[in-house]
């Protein structure tokens, strides 16, 4: 995107609303609000009615995330707005914090080929992802052309789903890519998320017009090598919002028990009918879950897909709670240890 044009943009445009301008203190009158479209290691790439701006942060650069608002004087980030809604995830590895995905996003499009990478488990994570931030989820089927029945597809993703819109998208075929036009509109935002090899930088072109590079799925295994590096927040042909993101290897859900209950409300409702409170809905009498199962209301294998989840997210909430309170309880060290040697200097 040039220049001229994004100075032809508004604020509304950009996607700001009354939920940000409604956080603005009457001293920030003269600072510019700017949206957030790259994350580097130490600058920020964002855009506002006036042009395109490279940021200074005010805190650690991983602080933010691409889509989020900052209030700025043209050359510094000074302050971060609070999001509608932030997609997060517990950071890849052995560590314990949060990682910021995507800010303020309206939906999250779910990606997954008609091949050997359409997983129910994945599904329900990035549906659980998406009822946490508070966004629209949209399962986008990629790749149709390639499999006979295409539609059984479309099927299993409304078991999986039934409130859930999913679409069959050939990305090269512009008429089949307009399906998900009515998501991609003036001042909408549009995550895409799914793994390697799905077909989102095709579909990222498709939508913006952009001529990024792709790369062909192995044939063994359908699996795809990543082709987005980093997350970017770039405009579609319909004048809304699109991030793309690389595809992940790993997605642990952490403080998100409230999305998990929503995708697996089902579930939920059953429970609650159960005779105990504690029910581990195994052999107990009583038991509303065990008896669905037995009627074949409720297939075993999406209890486990939750039971899974919820111990996932119930371990990682805690290692991130104890990683908390132990940065928290350094910061107070740190700010007791100044404090006691000023006061030596001062009773010099």
């Amino acid at each position: 995107m040039t220049q001229t044009t994004m100075t032809d943009l508004t604020l509304a445009d950009i996607g700001w609303g009354d939920h940000f301008s409604d956080q603005l203190d009457p001293g920030e009158a003269l600072l510019q609000p700017a949206r957030v479209t790259e994350v580097q290691r130490d600058r920020l790439r964002a855009m506002s009615d006036t042009g395109l701006h490279l940021l200074i942060p005010s805190e650690h650069a991983g602080s933010y995330a691409v889509g989020d608002w900052v209030l700025s004087d043209g050359t510094h980030a000074l302050r971060r707005l609070e999001p509608t809604g932030l997609l997060t995830r517990k950071a890849a590895g052995h560590v314990s914090y949060t990682q910021r995905i995507a800010a303020n996003v309206d939906t999250l499009g779910i990606v997954t080929s008609c091949n050997a990478d359409f997983n129910a488990a994945r599904i329900e994570r990035y549906l659980t992802l998406a009822a946490a931030a508070g966004c629209t989820p949209l399962i986008i089927l990629t790749k149709p052309d390639l499999v006979v029945e295409a539609e059984d597809f479309l099927r299993q993703a409304a078991e999986i789903a039934p409130d859930v819109q999913a679409r069959l998208v050939n990305s090269k075929d512009p008429d089949s890519v307009a399906a998900l036009h009515p998501w991609c509109g003036a001042g909408q935002t549009i995550a895409l998320l799914g793994s390697s090899g799905v077909g989102k930088t095709t579909l990222r072109n498709a939508l913006t017009g952009e001529r990024a590079a792709t790369q062909d799925i192995r044939e063994d295994d359908a699996k795809g090598r990543h082709t987005t590096t980093h997350r970017s927040l770039v405009r579609t042909g319909l004048g809304g919002w699109l991030i793309d993101t690389p595809g992940m290897r790993e997605l642990q859900l952490a403080d998100m028990q409230e999305g998990i209950e929503e995708v697996f409300d089902d579930l939920v409702a059953l429970a609650n009918q159960c005779k105990f409170r504690n029910c581990g809905h195994e052999a107990e009498p009583g038991c509303a879950v065990r008896a669905a199962i037995e009627d074949g209301a409720l297939d075993p294998a999406r209890l486990e897909r939750w039971r899974k989840l919820e111990a996932e997210d119930a371990r990682n909430s805690e290692s991130i709670a104890r990683q908390r309170a132990r940065n928290k309880a350094f910061g107070k060290m740190v700010k007791g240890a100044k404090k006691a040697k000023a006061g030596r200097r001062g009773g010099r």
